[in-house]
């Protein structure tokens, strides 16, 4: 195993949002168990070198980098009194792993534990008070790593989203067992095209039908769309161009740049996230989501799924992207009250 190290800063930085000069940040390098070096933003609060401090990791969005909405909440944990450490998923940022731009759901799981036995090893970090927060679709991988790895003292999500659930059965569960079927074939058979080509194909991570139900399958990414066709797509859509390709963007961003690999969807369909988020008690939980998100029904029913103590947050007025970067509907009162009283 490659000996975890922390470096200093690089020269050029390129965090998407308000950088507090008084709370410092190290770039960190772990390992994982498949052997993928993870890349880390590490926020230290002021005074952190002289005690244990309790530490929060975070990651997220699917397809998101740590400096974006990632760097943003770890940074916001640090002027809290936490070390924040926000990371980029295998295969995706700056984070290790050969074929780029593929996501898996137990790998991805497995990344969040990973961080834990970094700052675990960290002299100035309590390792019995260590928390997790999942953004968006890194969420169902938290609650799963939370339910396997009790070292995970408290786990919270934000604008959470079920990947597997959405990825395999469609929003809201729509998709129909042959629209399923058509699925499977289709990124079967893009396996046979992407062996003979030699390389991956991109394509989108949830399959869409139109109104005669025809798969559609060329969609691409958010930075495909052309900007003047963006307000005819829906409010959704909309939302996330205006954060990943305007206000947000970043060169690592999958969700900003390109898009997943076309048969990043077959994992999905083969693991099922949270199927032991009931195993997370008595270890805490809180789910917080935006009364206008689309995605708000994964927070509410993961909430029904959990065990007591959990707590169901939601921020008014808020949509799902509001809660990547709103400061003024981020509810960070809360996510630090509830830290702090589960990190003890």
């Amino acid at each position: 195993m490659k000996k975890n190290t922390s470096d200093t800063k690089t020269s050029k930085d390129s965090r998407t949002f308000t950088v507090y000069p008084e709370i410092k940040m190290k770039k960190a390098r772990f390992t994982n168990r498949f052997g993928i070096e993870l890349a880390g933003d590490m926020y230290l609060p002021v005074g952190y070198e002289k005690k244990k401090n309790p530490a929060i990791i975070v990651s997220g969005p699917f397809g998101g980098v740590k400096e974006q909405a990632s760097g943003l909440y770890a940074q916001e944990y640090a002027k809290y009194g936490f070390v924040g450490l926000a990371f980029d998923q295998s295969f995706t940022g700056e984070s290790g792993g050969e074929v780029r731009d593929v996501a898996s759901p137990e790998i991805f799981t497995e990344d969040f534990s990973a961080a834990v036995d970094y700052l675990g090893t960290r002299e100035f970090v309590d390792r019995e008070r260590i928390g997790v927060t999942g953004i968006c679709g890194l969420s169902g991988m938290a609650l799963t790593a939370a339910g396997t790895d009790p070292r995970i003292k408290a786990v919270a999500t934000v604008s959470m989203y079920d990947m597997s659930r959405s990825i395999a059965r469609g929003y809201r569960d729509g998709y129909t067992k042959a629209q399923r079927e058509r699925i499977k074939t289709f990124l079967s058979e893009q396996r046979y095209l992407d062996y003979e080509a030699g390389e991956y194909k991109k394509g989108p991570h949830e399959i869409a039908f139109d109104e005669n139900g025809n798969m559609l399958t060329d969609q691409g990414g958010l930075p495909t769309v052309p900007e003047d066709v963006v307000p005819h797509l829906g409010p959704v859509v909309e939302a996330f161009y205006n954060y990943y390709v305007k206000r947000a963007y970043h060169p690592n961003s999958i969700n900003s740049t390109v898009s997943w690999t076309q048969t990043t969807p077959v994992s999905f369909f083969s693991f099922d996230l949270m199927k032991n988020i009931a195993d997370i008690s008595p270890r805490p939980v809180m789910l917080v989501a935006g009364e206008n998100a689309h995605s708000r029904y994964y927070a509410e029913d993961a909430y029904r799924e959990a065990n007591e103590p959990k707590e169901l947050v939601i921020v008014p007025n808020a949509d799902h992207v509001d809660l990547y970067d709103n400061m003024e509907k981020i509810p960070f009162d809360k996510l630090s009250g509830f830290f702090k009283k589960n990190l003890k």
